[in-house]
């Protein structure tokens, strides 16, 4: 079965060019304005060089009491002498990891990031591949990245989907290195610099996590708010200025907490429906979800949302219990928010001649109309 929702206005009007919204504990997606647009990451390409240090650490492959040396690459390239955005690290002077990926996150430090990339891999170019490894490991199937500040570069780019699933992942995976997304400021070599994020000084329960600017996309930002049990996470690209991207950013987390309620659509074990069966001794399999299925839906616009069971059928027996079968898909206006996985409710075996001659004739006739 494949089903394709009419076209419909967005539930929110951004003045972002992309735009997604995924509330974290659901996974429901609240708001999706052309998503898989590729676009240059700028400084958001650092969420990436993160993730990678992150897990080095997580394996014990690095600790945050290494140290690494700052060469003059790094220092020309992303420190005092390179007029972009820096934590002023000394020449040939030796820093803890720690001191570093606070000087990434809060400083957006292009030499940080350098100095990280050449201790880990020898090169940003080598670093970059790492990069891009690591982006398909968890998921992330577009995104390709080619040096580890964001700066410029021929075949660098991200979507915005893309980055609020990597921001969303970093949280999940790491909440002992995330808490840094929220630091007010940090000091390297006697200078004092604030967060660059303005999410965070709004008291809006934000606490991350990065912003980016090329003259190609445009402000972007990408962003995290959590309210009570509440976490959505926003990646917002394509702004005309920093205070536009403030504000439209603090507009779309403040609307994604208060439009929506969550609802539970069908309790654990409880039968979703029913995919069509070949050759079996029932004529279709009931399916089920892995647990209960929540999602938030709009709290004025509830007749907008449409779900449908989509999967590549008929099933052919045998099918046994818990055999992956296809998916609940849910949109809300023209969103699909939510995409749930669907197994097999039920074993059932092979059924007798007659049935699947039956199944054969019917595939012969209508099998043609898919």
């Amino acid at each position: 079965m494949a089903y394709s929702p009419p076209a419909r206005a967005q539930l929110f009007e951004t003045r972002a060019q992309s735009a997604f919204m995924i509330d974290a504990e659901t996974g429901t997606v609240l708001l999706s304005k052309d998503p898989d647009a590729l676009i240059p990451p700028a400084s958001l390409a650092k969420l990436m060089t993160m993730e990678v240090v992150f897990n080095a650490v997580k394996s014990g492959r690095l600790s945050l009491d290494d140290e690494f040396l700052v060469s003059e690459n790094a220092w020309r390239t992303g420190g005092a002498p390179s007029g972009t955005s820096t934590m002023f690290a000394e020449l040939k002077s030796s820093i803890r990891l720690e001191d570093l990926i606070q000087g990434v996150i809060v400083q957006s430090a292009n030499d940080g990031c350098i100095i990280i990339a050449e201790g880990m891999a020898g090169s940003e170019e080598n670093f970059a591949q790492l990069m891009t490894e690591r982006a398909r490991a968890i998921g992330l199937e577009k995104s390709v990245f080619k040096n580890s500040t964001g700066l410029p570069a021929d075949g660098q780019v991200v979507t915005v989907r893309e980055l609020a699933r990597l921001a969303l992942h970093i949280w999940r995976e790491y909440p002992q290195f995330y808490r840094y997304y929220a630091q007010p400021d940090f000091t390297w070599n006697n200078i004092k610099q604030s967060n660059r994020n303005p999410l965070l000084k709004m008291d809006i329960g934000a606490d991350g996590l990065k912003t980016g600017y090329t003259e190609e996309s445009g402000y972007g930002i990408v962003g995290s708010v959590k309210r009570g049990d509440r976490r959505l996470f926003v990646a917002l690209s394509g702004m005309s200025s920093a205070n536009v991207r403030a504000e439209e950013a603090r507009k779309v987390l403040d609307w994604g907490m208060r439009a929506f309620e969550k609802r539970e659509i069908f309790g654990a074990g409880e039968v979703v429906g029913e995919a069509k069966l070949f050759g079996g001794a029932k004529t279709g399999v009931a399916l089920k979800a892995d647990g209960p299925v929540s999602i938030f839906i709009p709290i004025t616009n509830r007749d907008r949302l449409i779900a449908r069971i989509v999967y590549e059928g008929p099933v052919t027996a045998p099918v046994s219990a818990g055999t992956p079968v296809g998916a609940l898909k849910v949109w809300v206006g023209d969103t699909l928010s939510q995409e749930t996985p669907l197994f097999a409710a039920e074993d059932i075996d092979v059924g007798p001649l007659h049935r699947r001659a039956l199944d054969a004739i019917e595939e012969l006739l209508i099998g043609w109309l898919r």
